[in-house]
């Protein structure tokens, strides 16, 4: 019996197809179902209630957001994760829905690998040196500025050394999962996402002679800002955060529990890469092929 949590995106109208699906072929699989209780509307307030301590892996059915949500409702458990794509881009996810059957009769059978993926610990340390807030990120943490077309000033050490002292936007700290994620967007390199490295990247910075930069997974970065015109926050995977102040620090460094995603043998990073980004060709030229 696989104990198989499900978590899922209601925005999507093909939710509860994909759901009378599973539930059709769980006792063939021997799966165990329980589901995250916004599911309830769709599922039925009669089924089991997901308690992340007490299930083998979890499902997502949605898009990369509803993966990334779900990996932290497992964080304190080393729970896979198999995400079902039922949105547009799914770079996260193993497959799009209509192979979720396949799918799960593969996942069942054991016909496929965990690749470990790197998390972020991030912590927010008050003025008076005390922790107010931490997180896990799959993708990134993200220190930025508010709604205010103002730069802020910034200042980033790699384990207590001096690395830049700038004014930008802001500052994107990314795992190699989350290098094709705003890393990519900010000008950062892509990684290959079972590397091991911490990504920092300024965010519009204010300079000619700053970029990029790739560190250790050993290194612990910290960030704090000097002058901020208006209000600054800390993002972690765009979906969670805090406000930040001047005189506070930002403390980040790799995690001791990396988060096990499901994929299939045959599945591949530049393939992916290719056809969610269109990688290494000019898109123009190669529909007229």
């Amino acid at each position: 019996m696989i104990r198989l949590g499900v978590a899922g995106h209601l925005g999507y109208e093909g939710l509860p197809g994909v759901l009378a699906t599973l539930r059709r072929l769980a006792p063939a699989l021997d799966l165990e179902l329980s589901y995250e209780h916004s599911l309830l509307p769709v599922a039925g307030d009669a089924v089991p209630i997901v308690v992340p301590g007490e299930i083998d892996a979890i499902l997502t059915l949605g898009g990369d957001g509803t993966l990334l949500r779900a990996s932290r409702m497992v964080e304190e458990h080393p729970v896979s994760i198999l995400g079902i794509n039922l949105g547009r881009l799914g770079f996260l996810t193993c497959c799009p829905a209509e192979e979720l059957e396949v799918a799960l009769r593969r996942f069942a059978s054991g016909d496929y690998i965990v690749e470990p993926r790197m998390r972020l610990d991030a912590r927010v340390r008050g003025t008076d040196g005390t922790e107010r807030a931490r997180w896990l990120a799959l993708n990134d943490v993200v220190l930025h500025k508010g709604g205010f077309a103002r730069i802020i000033t910034i200042d980033v050490q790699a384990n207590g050394e001096p690395v830049a002292h700038y004014s930008a936007d802001g500052i994107v700290i990314a795992t190699p999962t989350g290098s094709t994620a705003y890393n990519l967007s900010a000008g950062g390199p892509v990684v290959f996402p079972t590397l091991e490295t911490i990504l920092v990247t300024p965010v519009s910075p204010h300079t000619l002679a700053l970029r990029a930069l790739v560190l250790p997974a050993t290194t612990e970065v910290t960030v704090q800002v000097e002058d901020a015109p208006g209000e600054v926050l800390v993002t972690v995977d765009g979906q969670i955060g805090v406000t930040f102040s001047v005189g506070e620090t930002l403390v980040t460094r790799r995690s001791s529990r990396p988060l096990p995603i499901v994929r299939f043998p045959e599945s591949s990073f530049f393939a992916t890469m290719r056809e969610k980004l269109h990688w290494g060709g000019l898109l123009d030229r190669d529909e007229r092929t």
